[in-house]
């Protein structure tokens, strides 16, 4: 029962904090309502001028999102207002980067992490829905965020800026150019992870999936150093999925 008090209350800081309209999912053995609530509200919201975002009520998010306190618009302001960088050239900067430290500790070493197209596993559904023991949702909040285009929902999430995870403004920058050139948009947050969604359940072409895993690994290396252990086997996966996973440590 104190759990449960605890939790309601965070979805009230988490509603107040957004101030848009919200609704609660609280945990359940059945997500079909709440993913079928989801994609309705993504129709209604390019009617309606909003962008929805399914929010993990998780305490560290709560904390990222009030360091910003009673300066939460002006920040929103302010990144809603700023020229965006070119979300490719963020990623380029990062991958050489990523690239040339790995080369320099071991040769052949980025070879090998390349590894071959194959053996990746298909995504088609948001894997943080859930708990660990894959048994139960989370408590979850449906935010219809007052943003016209779908990059823009980081100006109200804050989100990144610690060890590799990229700082808010480049999430917006790469938000924008995955959207631009694969139609991909920002579905589900929590305090460590990012999912994304790619309209009418379309994977990329497998042609396009080895450039957009080096983009992914260059945005969220996590996800093959800890994950599918090469970039090969993240394309082969991409090229299967209709929806995106990352995870920073």
């Amino acid at each position: 029962m104190r759990e449960k008090h605890m939790i309601e209350e965070q979805v009230e800081q988490l509603k107040q904090y957004l101030g848009c309209p919200c609704t609660y999912y609280p945990p359940s053995n059945d997500c079909q309502r709440m993913v079928s609530d989801f994609w309705q509200a993504r129709a209604r919201g390019k009617k309606e001028g909003f962008v929805p975002m399914l929010i993990a009520v998780d305490e560290l998010l709560l904390e990222c999102f009030e360091i910003n306190g009673e300066d939460k618009n002006q920040v929103r302001q302010e990144l809603l207002s700023a020229p965006l960088e070119s979300g490719k050239e963020i990623l380029q900067t990062r991958l050489s980067e990523f690239k040339g430290e790995l080369e320099e500790d071991e040769s052949g070493y980025w070879q090998q992490l390349m590894g071959q197209m194959a053996g990746g596993e298909e995504i088609d559904r948001f894997l943080s829905i859930w708990d660990y023991r894959g048994k139960q949702t989370v408590p979850l909040v449906l935010a219809e965020i007052p943003v016209k285009n779908p990059w823009e929902v980081f100006a109200y999430l804050p989100f990144g800026g610690w060890n590799e995870c990229p700082a808010n403004e480049e999430h917006m920058a790469v938000a924008k150019y995955w959207f631009e050139k694969y139609g991909a948009f920002p579905a589900l947050m929590t305090h460590d992870v990012l999912e994304y969604a790619l309209p009418s359940a379309c994977p990329v072409p497998r042609e396009q999936a080895q450039e957009l895993a080096l983009e992914q690994y260059a945005y969220c290396n996590d996800i093959v150093d800890q994950g599918v252990e090469t970039i090969g086997r993240l394309a082969d996966g991409l090229a299967k999925s209709n929806c995106w996973y990352f995870w920073w440590d």
